[in-house]
């Protein structure tokens, strides 16, 4: 698979372009930078603006095979010299870059979603144009991404309180083809960011699936929860790393069935017994064998969860499920963190909770208040 560059790349690239362009009033259609992971980027530069007093040009984001939003967009980058700023650099954001708005992130609220890596590039890059041309004045910097604003509604930004556009990322100067690693900093980023605001309990859930059951039966809205997608285990390494006190799982049996067997990665890829853990839940509950073979048969858990109810051992089996459940997340947790969780399924709803999930959930209700 072939990897990529990153929108810090990008924006490095086409801010050594322009300077160049604007010390030297000659026009630059390639650049190349050294990314941190040490690949250096050869860029096309294009949509060049030559005025007197600044220089703005592109680079189109080119992801390689990793699936991301930004992949194509044009990171722009407009240079000027700033008179009061001698041998400083100024780096901001422009129209389709977002901006901070509230804490936890790597930049402080107010400034441009520009990470600290992609500032550390776009300055060192920079810097080395105007040594080469013994330039000893300030140079102000503004990258902007005219479809940004687009393409942040496609991105985690909204939810992280990031408004206005896109977010400038990489620490690596590099994309790999490997979404794992993406999803993983996102949720390392909203759990930061919940601990910023002074949260010490968390509500974990995979997705938004059975967004409105949570709504109609708890009042609950999933969009408030931090969404782990596949990596519980990870995520609960995570939550107990950051120093959170308690901590609420909620999902639909479809995933969370898979934690009773200790599966904390709960992609296909990875394991899937989805059906065999149903089948044991129904065997402890007293069920005979033509059930366990439907359960076998069945291709979703609403199916097979359906088939236990219909046939009386549901409460028992799930019961079993829920104490198996606990036993894993408490064993992955290895002590000082409570975790509850709640299991429902579109059909029916609530399946079954641990011990203390209820009240847990009942102590965020009363947080958001």
């Amino acid at each position: 698979m072939q990897y990529g560059f990153t929108s810090g790349s990008c924006a490095a690239a086409a801010a050594k372009a322009a300077v160049y362009m604007l010390l030297s009033g000659r026009r630059k259609t390639e650049i190349t930078i050294e990314t941190p992971k040490g690949i250096p980027y050869h860029a096309k530069v294009e949509h060049i603006k030559i005025q007197e007093t600044e220089v703005s040009c592109a680079v189109q984001k080119d992801g390689g095979d990793d699936p991301d939003v930004t992949t194509g967009a044009w990171i722009y980058a407009t240079v000027s010299i700033c008179e009061e700023n001698n041998n400083q650099i100024e780096i901001d954001g422009g129209i389709g870059v977002g901006r901070v708005t509230r804490p936890g992130l790597d930049q402080p609220v107010g400034n441009a979603a520009i990470n600290t890596v992609p500032r550390q590039m776009i300055a060192k890059e920079v810097s080395e144009v105007c040594h080469l041309f013994d330039f000893q004045g300030g140079i102000k910097v503004v990258i902007s991404v005219p479809e940004g604003e687009h393409l942040a509604a496609q991105t985690f930004n909204p939810r992280l309180g990031i408004k206005g556009g896109i977010s400038i990322l990489g620490t690596s100067g590099i994309v790999e083809p490997m979404s794992d690693k993406a999803l993983l900093d996102t949720i390392a980023v909203e759990l930061k960011q919940k601990r910023a605001e002074g949260h010490s309990i968390v509500a974990i859930s995979p997705g938004n699936y059975g967004l409105e059951f949570m709504k109609r039966t708890y009042g609950y809205d999933l969009e408030r929860s931090v969404k782990c997608s596949n990596f519980i285990g990870q995520t609960i390494d995570m939550v107990k790393e950051l120093g959170f006190s308690k901590m609420l799982l909620t999902g639909h049996i479809g995933k969370l069935i898979k934690v009773s067997g200790g599966i904390m990665n709960t992609h296909s890829k990875e394991a899937d017994c989805r059906m065999e853990l149903l089948a044991a839940a129904a065997i402890r509950a007293g069920a005979e064998v033509t059930l366990l073979r439907e359960i076998l048969d069945c291709i979703g858990t609403e199916d097979a969860v359906d088939r236990i109810k219909k046939a009386g051992f549901l409460e028992p089996a799930m019961e079993y499920v829920m104490e198996k459940m606990e036993d894993h997340l408490k064993h992955r947790a290895g002590g000082g963190l409570e975790i509850e969780c709640m299991v429902y399924s579109n059909d029916i709803g609530l399946l079954g909770v641990t011990p203390g999930a209820e009240a847990l959930l009942k102590e965020l209700l009363e947080e958001k208040e």
